[in-house]
């Protein structure tokens, strides 16, 4: 309520010292109807499982890195489309690293953060042709060659050579999941716990 009062007061003020001052405000409304919708797909259903492992096959004194696993993903559009992929941490705060470019394996015994993982992207084609990715930090107002699907980046794919969004209609790319565990002097390994990863890959259109 205070904070509402503080902002209402140096509009009235205002008003009183101008009686001419404007007194609409424009809002606009914007966005775009694409014609056409893409579908994308993991192998494997998405799920990477590291099975059981013993918590004495773990480093104390610094993270232990897991096998990369492959996966590859498909985007199929009705038509050709630009586009660019979101990835969101749905273990958000719980990467030990504390880094844009992982995600969290979930926290243990409430506040402790197991690990991290990593989503990588190799070998992409789009209709047909070798591609390599690209990132964005500002929704498209810029863009670097960047194989990594970093939190908070939008990730596209360009022909090799430039930095420019390419639409596809067909897009595949080989993705490697790198998982680690953190050090263990900073987890409590009493009783088993789960790995509990969680990303949401998004298709958005530019």
């Amino acid at each position: 309520m205070n904070k509402m009062l503080s902002i209402i007061a140096p509009v009235l003020l205002l008003g009183a010292l101008d009686a001419h001052a404007a007194s609409t405000v424009d809002l606009a409304v914007k966005g775009l109807v694409t014609p056409s919708s893409c579908t994308p797909t993991l192998t494997s259903g998405g799920v990477v499982d590291y099975g059981k492992m013993s918590a004495k096959d773990l480093r104390p004194d610094r993270a232990t890195s897991l096998a990369n696993v492959n996966l590859q993903l498909a985007i199929a559009c009705e038509g050709s489309t630009l586009l660019a992929l979101q990835g969101n941490d749905n273990r958000e705060g719980s990467d030990h690293r504390g880094d844009a470019m992982y995600y969290g394996l979930g926290l243990i015994n409430g506040s402790e953060k197991l690990g991290a993982f990593e989503l990588r992207f190799s070998s992409p084609v789009a209709d047909g042709i070798a591609v390599h990715t690209i990132a964005s930090p500002n929704n498209g107002g810029s863009w670097w060659a960047e194989p990594n699907l970093v939190r908070g980046d939008i990730l596209s794919v360009a022909y090799i050579g430039s930095l420019v969004p390419i639409p596809v209609r067909s897009l595949t790319a080989d993705v490697r999941v790198g998982a680690e565990i953190a050090p263990t002097r900073q987890l409590t390994l009493d009783n088993e716990v789960p790995l509990d990863g969680s990303a949401t890959i998004t298709v958005k259109y530019l």
